[in-house]
């Protein structure tokens, strides 16, 4: 049997981000899945501005990023549009 150490979220995307906020273990492999329901033109685009990362979410389903969970922080992200918000918090 095989156990991932990677940590996983799922953000779903909908009338915005739900849940807004996710934590992940420093130090440990991580990856978001963003399940897309809409097809709201807004949040057809996440962006991880600190990242310098954009994931295009323009079909319906689930699309999935790594995030680098190397430093403690904050990274936030954005619709295309920075009208709809989250984070995520490395601790």
């Amino acid at each position: 049997m095989f156990f991932s150490n990677k940590q996983k979220q799922t953000i779903v995307v909908d009338k915005g981000y739900e849940p807004s906020e996710i934590h992940f273990k420093q130090g440990k492999p991580a990856e978001i899945t963003f399940k897309v329901k809409t097809d709201n033109a807004c949040l057809q685009e996440v962006d991880f501005k600190s990242l310098d990362q954009k994931m295009d979410l323009f079909a319906p389903g689930k699309h999935q990023i790594a995030i680098p969970t190397d430093q403690k922080g904050e990274i936030p992200f954005v619709c295309g549009m920075d009208m709809f918000h989250g984070k995520i918090v490395v601790d």
